[in-house]
């Protein structure tokens, strides 16, 4: 039997949610049938798995040690040398500029590998910000049970820009739910190919996604499995020389390669983009990856804990920026 005492970053999470975070191998089904078998107690009381826990509470788990696996090595979170390029940081979020190339997580490769040929999670964003925190004394996996630092936002291995991290739960409850209701403005920049059919426009489509292909197509209308995407486009500059766009992005939803299959609908794809572009005149041009950056982000009016970044913006300038407006201009 393992007995769990809930902290702050445990609180206000259902008793189900708890458990899988913390159990990692832990069937679905077998997690319920434990709770109904009162094999997962509460404050060693029966327990429902839509029950709500509270800091201080006590959660009994009468379960093979074996599903539990092994946490976190805080001695490998202490050899990382870590490699982030952090743009704001509090006592609740970090943002860090990802480069183009490096995971967010270690499931979000798109079937390829690292470097390495690895897929190990010490490649990803998210363990160089929690050995960062970790390093720094912000995180201390021995004291935590079900929470870890976070991200917020995904961003496609091959797209470079601006990743919100979240330092505890609470943070990360509020970012996530400004997420969902708009209030985080998200702006890209991309080179596309072509002249736009509009210098701005608001496109309003649906995506169905291919999960064998890990590829999506627009929709003019809505059927089953379908999501609605809203893409806003501004044109920056068009360089007929080169036949190319700098475009930026207003990303209203956010679903999976939005950006990319959006704009590929419409005749532009992407500079650089092997999904929904064209391979071999990007090969020609040099360019190996999407012509993508993540590279503002404005949090707008919101009431929670994060409202002291009411009305702030984060924007970067790295040399993905810079790559993309030689490419417009023809100076490559």
């Amino acid at each position: 039997m393992r007995e769990f005492t809930i902290n702050k970053n445990d609180a206000g999470q259902r008793l189900d949610k708890f458990v899988q975070k913390t159990v990692k191998g832990i069937p679905v089904s077998l997690m319920y049938k434990a709770i109904r078998l009162k094999k997962i107690k509460v404050n060693r009381k029966r327990a429902e798995q839509k029950q709500m826990l509270f800091e201080g509470d006590t959660v009994q788990m009468f379960l093979s040690e074996d599903l539990f696996g092994d946490k976190i090595s805080t001695s490998e979170l202490g050899s990382v040398k870590v490699d982030i390029n952090i743009v704001y940081e509090d006592e609740n979020i970090l943002i860090c500029n990802k480069p183009a190339g490096v995971l967010v997580h270690s499931g979000d490769g798109d079937g390829k590998t690292n470097g390495d040929g690895s897929v190990s999670d010490r490649n990803t964003l998210i363990y160089h910000i929690q050995a960062y925190l970790f390093q720094k004394g912000e995180y201390k996996p021995e004291e935590e049970n079900s929470f870890a630092p976070a991200l917020c936002n995904r961003l496609d291995r091959n797209t470079a820009g601006m990743v919100i991290s979240a330092k505890n739960a609470e943070a990360l409850r509020a970012v996530n739910e400004r997420i969902k209701s708009n209030q985080i403005l998200k702006q890209y920049l991309c080179a596309v190919h072509g002249k736009l059919p509009k210098k701005s426009d608001t496109l309003s489509d649906f995506l169905l996604k291919d999960s064998k292909t890990n590829m999506v197509k627009v929709l003019k209308q809505k059927r089953q499995g379908t999501k609605e995407i809203i893409t806003k486009y501004s044109l920056v500059e068009y360089n007929p020389k080169s036949n190319l766009s700098l475009v930026e992005i207003d990303l209203i939803t956010g679903r999976t390669h939005q950006i990319r299959a959006h704009m590929a609908s419409i005749g532009n794809p992407l500079l650089g983009d092997g999904k929904y572009g064209s391979i071999e005149l990007d090969k020609r041009l040099g360019y190996k990856h999407q012509a993508l950056c993540a590279y503002k982000l404005t949090f707008l009016e919101a009431e929670d804990m994060l409202d002291y970044l009411n009305g702030r913006s984060f924007l970067i300038k790295n040399d993905d920026i810079y790559f993309l407006r030689e490419f417009t201009q023809g100076t490559r």
